[in-house]
C-alpha cells in the first residue's frame, strides 16, 4: 500500500527528481504547481546519480523547447537517466535519439507503417480484442486490471504489426516494464539493464530471420529498407524495433489503467460517459492528459540559450516535464478537474515537435477502445485496494490494480 503523499518541502532545491522514490512520496500536483509558479526554469542540484540539470515545467516553455531542434539535441539521450550518464548507447541508431536529415529519413520510412491510413484496418481488431478481454474480465468479477486486461491489448496490436510470435509477447511485456521502470525500490538498476539487453538480443535474432525471409510486417520493412540506396544498419533495425515495442506498449497500458482509476474515483464523469453526455473521443484526450504516462523527455543544449531570467549553457541537460505542462493553469482551465468533455485539450502526452510520438495514433486507438468497451459492457467499477505504482521518475503508471467489474445485463456473455 502506498503511503499518503507528503507536502512539498519548503525549499524546492531539497527535492531530488533523479530519485524515483520522490514521485511516490511527494504531493506531485502541489510540487509542479510550485515549480511553475516559483521556479519555471529551475537548475536542479548535482546528485549522486549525475550532474546538475534544468527542470522546465510550464506548458509554454516545454512546447517551445520541443520545437527547437536547432539549439537542443536528442542525440545525447532523451530521458533523464541516460542523459545524466553522458549519452544513450542508441544515439544516432534509434529514431528517438537521432536528429537532422537521418531522423527525417528514418521517420518517413517508419511512418509508412504507422500512418492512420495504414493502421485503419487495425482499429477494428483493437476494438474487438478489447471487448473480448473486458468480457472475460467481467466473468471473473474481481481481477487485477493491469495483468488480466491492460497488459494484453497494446502488446498484441504491436505484436501483430511486427509479427512477433504470440508465445513471446508476455515476456516482452515483462521486459518492457523492467526497462522503463521498476516495481519497487527493491528491484535493481542492473535488472533494468539486463531487460533492455534481452529485448535487443531478441530483436537482433528476429531481424536476421526477417532479412532472410521478409514478410509484410514492420520488422521486415525495416530489415529490407534502404535510405539513399543503402540498407539500414543492424543497430538501426534492432534499436528501432526496441523503440517501437516500448512506445507501442507502455504508454497505452498505463493510460488505460490510469483512466480506469480516474473513472472509479470520479463517478459523475463515469456516468457522463455511460449516458453518452460526453463522447469517447474527447474522453480519450482527457485520459491521456490526466495520466501522462511519460512524465518527461530530455534534451541537451548545443549552444547557450536564454530562457526567462536564466541562461541554459551549451552542454547542459534540460528536462521537459509533460506531467507539469499538462496541468498548467495558463493553458488548461481548472486543470486538476478530470473533465471528459474538456475542449480544447492540446496536451503533450505524446511530446511535441519533430520528435512527436510516432505511435500517437495507435496510442489513441487503444485508449479509445478501452473506454468504448467499458462504457458499453461495464455497469460499475469498484477499486478493491490501492493501485500499486511503478517505481520510476519517467513512467507514471501501475504494476497492479485490484478491481471488481460489474457487467451490464445486456453485455453478459458477450466475448465476441
Amino acid at each position: 500500500m502506498n503511503p499518503q503523499p507528503q507536502p512539498v518541502a519548503d525549499d524546492l532545491a531539497a527535492l531530488d527528481l533523479t530519485d524515483p522514490q520522490t514521485f511516490l512520496d511527494v504531493d506531485l500536483p502541489a510540487m509542479w504547481r510550485r515549480f511553475r509558479t516559483e521556479q519555471p526554469v529551475f537548475k536542479h542540484r548535482v546528485t549522486d546519480r549525475g550532474p546538475a540539470f534544468w527542470v522546465i515545467s510550464t506548458y509554454e516553455d516545454v512546447v517551445t523547447l520541443y520545437r527547437d531542434n536547432k539549439r537542443f539535441t536528442s542525440e545525447r539521450g532523451n530521458v533523464l537517466a541516460t542523459l545524466l550518464q553522458g549519452e544513450d548507447s542508441a544515439s544516432r541508431k534509434m529514431l528517438a535519439v537521432t536528429d537532422g536529415p537521418r531522423h527525417r529519413e528514418i521517420r518517413n520510412l517508419m511512418l509508412k507503417s504507422f500512418s492512420p491510413r495504414v493502421l485503419t484496418p487495425v482499429v477494428a481488431g483493437v476494438h474487438e480484442r478489447t471487448r473480448a478481454l473486458v468480457a472475460q474480465a467481467l466473468e471473473h468479477g474481481e481481477l487485477d486490471f493491469v495483468t488480466d486486461v491492460a497488459d494484453h491489448i497494446p502488446i498484441n496490436t504491436i505484436g501483430d504489426l511486427m509479427d512477433i510470435p504470440r508465445e513471446d509477447r508476455e515476456q516482452l511485456v515483462a521486459w518492457n516494464t523492467q526497462t522503463l521502470s521498476r516495481h519497487s525500490a527493491d528491484d535493481s538498476e542492473m535488472e533494468e539493464w539486463m531487460a533492455r539487453n534481452e529485448i535487443l538480443l531478441y530483436f537482433s535474432d528476429l531481424a536476421a530471420k526477417r532479412r532472410r525471409n521478409p514478410g509484410d510486417d514492420v520488422i521486415s520493412a525495416l530489415a529490407t529498407a534502404t535510405v539513399d540506396g543503402e540498407p539500414l544498419t543492424e543497430d538501426e533495425i534492432v534499436f528501432n524495433c526496441y523503440s517501437l515495442i516500448l512506445g507501442g506498449d507502455e504508454s497505452s497500458r498505463m493510460s488505460s489503467v490510469g483512466g480506469l482509476i480516474a473513472l472509479a474515483e470520479h463517478p459523475e464523469q463515469w456516468r457522463a460517459l455511460k449516458d453518452g453526455i460526453v463522447g469517447v473521443d474527447s474522453a480519450t484526450e482527457e485520459v491521456l492528459r490526466w495520466t501522462t504516462p511519460a512524465m518527461h523527455f530530455g534534451r541537451r543544449a548545443l549552444v547557450d540559450v536564454p530562457l526567462r531570467d536564466k541562461v541554459v549553457e551549451a552542454g547542459d541537460v534540460v528536462t521537459l516535464w509533460n506531467s507539469s505542462a499538462n496541468f498548467d493553469e495558463d493553458v488548461f482551465a481548472d486543470p486538476y478537474a478530470f473533465d471528459l468533455a474538456r475542449t480544447p485539450n492540446k496536451h503533450v502526452a505524446f511530446g511535441h515537435g519533430p520528435h512527436f510520438c510516432l505511435g500517437a495514433f495507435l496510442g489513441r486507438v487503444h485508449v479509445n477502445a478501452m473506454l468504448a468497451a467499458l462504457r458499453t459492457q461495464v455497469a460499475a467499477i469498484g477499486l478493491q485496494g490501492p493501485p500499486k505504482r511503478l517505481f520510476s521518475n519517467f513512467v507514471h503508471g501501475y504494476s497492479g490494480l485490484p478491481v471488481a467489474l460489474t457487467a451490464e445485463p445486456s453485455a453478459e456473455g458477450t466475448a465476441a
